[in-house]
C-alpha cells in the first residue's frame, strides 16, 4: 500500500543521498504530514528555494514543486524576489543554520523586518554540516568541532529572539524529538501571511553525533532531555549559555505582511 505522504516527493529521486539517521527526513516528513492535514495535495502553488547545505537538498530533488537552489546564504533575496513576482505562489526557505543565520544572517534579518510572506525552515544541526562540521553561529559554548577542538567560545545566536524582534509573524522553535509540535507548528505557518521562521534543532549523525559517541536515536534523546519550554525560561539567552535548548512558540502575530503593506501604500 503506498504511503499517503509520497505524493509529495519524486520518486525518482529515491533513495536520498542523506547520511544514515540524518534528522533532515523527519523535517521533511513532518513538513509533509502538515500538508497532508490541511488538504493540500498538490504542491503546484508553491515555489521552495535553497542555498547550499545539507538541508537545502531537502526540496530539490526530492520534493515534488518547482525549486531553486542558489548560491550559499542567498536563499531570501531570491525567495523575496519570487514572491514580488508571483505573489500567489507559496514561497518556502529550507536551509541550513549555516546557511541561514551565518552566510545568509543579513538577508534574515532584513527579511523579517519587512515581514515578508515567505516561510523560513531553518534546520539547525549547530554545525556546518555539508563542508565537515566547523562551528557555525548556533554552536553550543564549549561544543568541539574542527575549528573549536578546545571547545567553543563564542556565545550562540539565539534566532527565535532575534527575529521575534524584527517583528515576523511566526517564530517557533522545536526538534526533530518534538514531532508533534513541529507538524503543528507547519499547519498554524503555513496558512498565515507574513514572515514565518520555524527553528527545527536536528541531529547530525556525521558530524556531530559519531564526534560524541552517540547513535542517532542517542542524540535525539539527548536534545529532548537538553530542551525546556519556553514559559518555563525568564532569559532564553541565558538558558543557551547553560546549554538548555528553549522550545516553543516566540511570536504568533496577524500583522499586515509586505505584500499588504505594498498594496496599501498604491492606493
Amino acid at each position: 500500500m503506498r504511503h499517503p505522504l509520497l505524493k509529495y516527493l519524486r520518486k525518482e529521486a529515491l533513495p536520498t543521498i542523506f547520511c544514515p539517521g540524518c534528522g533532515n527526513g523527519i523535517v521533511a516528513k513532518a513538513f509533509f504530514h502538515a500538508l497532508d492535514e490541511l488538504g493540500i495535495d498538490s504542491l503546484r502553488d508553491f515555489v521552495f528555494v535553497s542555498g547550499i547545505g545539507c538541508a537545502a537538498w531537502i526540496p530539490s530533488p526530492y520534493i515534488k514543486a518547482d525549486s531553486i537552489h542558489v548560491l550559499h546564504g542567498r536563499a531570501l533575496p531570491v525567495a523575496t524576489g519570487i514572491k514580488l513576482v508571483r505573489p500567489e505562489l507559496n514561497v518556502v526557505v529550507i536551509g541550513g543554520d549555516g546557511d541561514i543565520a551565518g552566510i545568509g544572517g543579513n538577508h534574515l534579518v532584513h527579511a523579517a523586518r519587512r515581514n515578508m510572506d515567505i516561510l523560513v525552515i531553518m534546520v539547525n544541526n549547530m554545525v556546518y554540516g555539508m563542508t565537515g562540521g566547523q562551528v557555525s553561529p548556533t554552536t553550543p559554548i564549549s561544543m568541539v568541532t574542527p575549528t573549536t577542538p578546545k571547545g567553543n567560545i563564542e556565545p550562540p545566536l539565539d534566532t527565535c529572539e532575534i527575529i521575534k524582534g524584527c517583528g515576523a509573524n511566526y517564530v517557533a522553535r522545536w526538534s526533530v524529538g518534538h514531532y508533534m509540535q513541529l507538524k503543528n507548528s507547519f499547519k498554524e505557518a503555513i496558512t498565515i501571511d507574513g514572515f514565518r521562521f520555524i527553528e527545527v534543532i536536528a541531529q547530525c549523525t556525521a558530524r556531530v553525533s559519531s564526534r560524541q559517541g552517540l547513535t542517532a536515536g542517542e542524540h535525539i534523546k539527548q536534545i529532548l532531555k537538553r530542551s525546556i519550554p519556553l514559559e518555563k525560561v525568564d532569559d532564553t539567552l541565558t538558558a543557551l549559555f547553560r546549554g538548555k535548548i528553549v522550545v516553543g512558540k516566540y511570536a504568533d502575530r496577524r500583522n499586515p505582511g509586505y505584500l499588504d503593506r505594498m498594496e496599501a501604500g498604491r492606493e
